[in-house]
């Protein structure tokens, strides 16, 4: 049985016993990730003195940073997670990935990225049976589309990671251990990792699997690691839930295996200044996440300036950084201002974070000298004069308020490197700089238009006239992520934003609605008037055999239609898919009712409900009267989904859906979440028909009626 989320995040964060290193006692938080600054800086002899007595006594497994095929994790400092819909990534309208599309767009914002996590399940996953590896086949192409897909990226020097959900343990059952099934299917595709979503460490079965397969996959989880020898294998972590403390924490893990990647992210930061200066104090990398499920949290310029700068220094002194002989806190002139020291072979890079409100101007740091050594700002591509004095240098450089500063120390023997290292500060001085503002701003959706039909004078064989009135259309998402925050959910036309509440006072005209949803009968006939055949025939009526629905569904809702198939059909019978709050208002009618019978559940008035890991059939759609809305309507609720709107933005489509269905998987919080009552709706994420379509969404229609008189 898998554990919800939170809480795992709930044993994720019992307190870590505090470790003693020297004079200083700090303590290990955010799960065991961090380490505690010195209290301090004349505590930062003995503290740093003590945490290398703890790494000494670690025990970690250090073979897989020496694998030459796993080795490129050390520097891979930007990370993307991207979802499947996002529109940059895939062209529907050709129905082709558009990979160069995506990476030009975050090489340009700042700077590109290393790696990419696609994420092909969650939210959607739990609408119906298919299980994660069912969602991965469904992607445009199947597996071999996928390969396509990952070897674009690959050309772009991009590695590619897919999620497992250990939590998905309600749906379809596959025949194949997680492992042993993540391993099959990352063999196939040619994915270079694995991300283990809601894993405190992922488990070496996955590691050995992936060796059966000979794939040499690379494993990072989502929260901390479940002990301090599992760095030996989860060569990467995600750092989530870290404290906020003046002066940031240490990454344990980074310490403990100085080669060990690191990816610091805040999902709902809006300011993410933070999180790019506890990646760059710590000489880890940064997880550039943007489209939350359907939301467009887009790195600011001013974060996207700084992360492009941060990211250029880690590529170019990734072996100073993962420096064994790594000094946090090393000593700094200026307070507020924090430095990281990494010292190699003629070379010793600094990292600073001014965490104070006020620019840091003078001298920074005071450095024994060394006659020959030569000084470099290395975050405005300049070279810095020491004052020298008594065998210390004075290096006197600018850090902004709540800004960034770097210095490299070369030694005059790595003249070798000068043509290198002039060519980068060029690169540095010529990057704009950050703008001061960092403002964030939600990004708009438009409301797909439905043209309206040929207007009714009576009501169509199988219709019901809802008439015209006032109606107060009162609606909220039941997205399970992202609280009330701006971008959630949908942006009604009437609405300046997405947002997950809405309220509004709507003068309804009159309409014609379906009755029920739509047959699979009455599919059929449409079938055989107009042989309509979609582009993506991927899941198309997939129930069905030989262009025939089975036997005993001719009265069930048909199913297995995406909303270009919905639209089809409503165009062939003159008809139109309807607003959702015309869907709203045919079930609830004028009262604000929650059900379409009244304000109470009944189970006598919708089908049973489905728990099972492989999906029931539909119930015919008349089999419940007493379900019935107050203007007649049946089956509004509890037997499946019906399409309603469409939105989108730059970076998303997404539908709403209306009514709930019978299924619901067991075993996790994290599947697509119900909305039977009446005050809700769910909003499915569209990416392809082919992966849309689904055993548990239907469809109804409506006409416009003619004016009376």
């Amino acid at each position: 049985m898998s554990i919800p989320f939170l809480t795992v995040l709930l044993i994720a964060l019992i307190a870590v016993p505090a470790v003693a290193f020297g004079d200083a006692t700090p303590v290990r938080t955010a799960g065991g990730q961090l380490i505690t600054a010195p209290s301090s800086p004349d505590q930062q002899p003995s503290w740093l003195a003590g945490l290398k007595q703890w790494r000494a006594s670690a025990i970690i497994d250090g073979a897989l940073y020496e694998d030459p095929r796993r080795a490129w994790t050390q520097r891979n400092f930007v990370q993307a997670l991207v979802i499947v819909q996002e529109r940059t990534l895939f062209d529907p309208k050709t129905g082709r990935y558009t990979v160069d599309r995506y990476l030009d767009d975050v090489t340009k914002r700042y700077g590109g990225v290393d790696s990419v996590i696609i994420w092909h399940t969650y939210p959607n996953i739990g609408i119906d049976d298919r299980n994660q590896h069912d969602h991965l086949r469904d992607m445009p192409g199947g597996l071999p589309g996928l390969r396509k897909m990952v070897a674009k990226f690959h050309k772009r020097g991009v590695r590619v990671f897919f999620p497992i959900m250990p939590w998905d343990s309600g749906t379809r059952v596959e025949d194949l251990t997680l492992a042993q099934a993540t391993a099959r299917d990352m063999a196939q595709i040619g994915a270079d990792g694995i991300f283990g979503d809601t894993l405190n460490g992922i488990d070496r079965a996955f590691l050995t699997a992936a060796d059966d397969a000979d794939i040499p996959l690379v494993l990072e989880p989502e929260l901390n690691l479940g002990s301090d020898e599992m760095p030996g294998w989860n060569t990467m972590t995600w750092g989530q839930f870290w404290d906020e403390p003046f002066a940031p924490g240490i990454s344990a893990y980074k310490w403990l295996e100085p080669r060990h990647m690191v990816h610091v992210t805040s999902r709902w930061a809006k300011n993410r200044t933070g999180d790019l200066q506890r990646a760059f104090l710590n000489g880890t990398g940064y997880q550039s996440w943007e489209n939350i499920w359907g939301l467009w949290n887009g790195i600011t310029e001013k974060d996207a300036g700084n992360l492009r700068r941060i990211a250029a220094i880690g590529r170019e002194f990734a072996d100073l950084q993962t420096s064994p002989d790594w000094e946090p806190y090393a000593v700094t002139r200026q307070a507020g201002v924090f430095a990281s020291r990494f010292p190699g072979e003629g070379r010793t890079l600094w990292t600073l974070v001014n965490r104070s409100d006020k620019a840091a101007t003078g001298p920074s740091l005071r450095i024994t000298h060394i006659e020959g050594v030569r000084y470099f700002d290395l975050w405005n591509g300049i070279e810095i004069k020491p004052d020298i004095s008594q065998g210390e240098a004075s290096l006197e450089f600018g850090v902004p308020a709540h800004g960034f500063g770097a210095v490299l120390a070369v030694h005059g023997s790595e003249s070798r490197r000068a043509g290198t290292l002039q060519r980068f500060l060029r690169k540095m001085a010529a990057l704009p700089t950050a703008p001061e503002s960092g403002e964030w701003k939600v990004l708009p959706q438009r409301c797909t238009p439905i043209k309206p039909t040929k207007p009714a004078p009576s009501a169509p064989e199988g219709m019901i006239l809802i008439p015209g009135g006032a109606f107060e259309f009162r609606v909220s998402g039941v997205e399970i992520e992202g609280s009330d925050e701006f971008g959630i959910d949908v942006q009604y036309p009437w609405e300046l934003a997405p947002r997950r509440d809405h309220h509004q006072t709507l003068e309804m005209p009159p309409f014609f609605i379906d009755r029920t949803p739509i047959t699979n009968a009455e599919f059929k006939r449409f079938l055989d008037s107009s042989r309509y055949k979609p582009r993506d025939e991927h899941n198309f009526l997939r129930h069905w055999s030989d262009g025939m629905f089975p036997d005993g569904w001719a009265n069930k809702p048909v199913t297995w239609v995406s909303l270009e198939d919905a639209r089809a059909y409503a165009r062939w019978t003159g008809k139109r898919l309807p607003r959702e709050w015309e869907w709203q208002y045919a079930a609830q009618g004028t009262d604000g009712r929650l059900y379409p019978w009244g304000n109470l559940p009944d189970a006598n008035a919708i089908p049973p409900k489905d728990t099972g890991r492989t999906m029931r059939a539909p119930t015919d759609v008349s089999a419940y009267p007493s379900g019935a809305s107050p203007f007649g309507v049946l089956d509004m609720v509890g037997n499946v989904w019906q399409w309603t709107d469409e939105y989108t933005d730059a970076h998303t489509r997404s539908a709403i859906l209306r009514g709930g269905s019978y299924y619901r998987p067991q075993g996790s919080g994290w599947y697509f979440p119900q909305a039977h009552r009446l005050d809700q709706h769910g909003k499915y994420l569209l990416m392809s028909p082919g992966k849309d379509r689904s055993g548990a969404i239907g469809f109804r229609c409506v006409v416009d009626a003619k004016p009376a008189g």
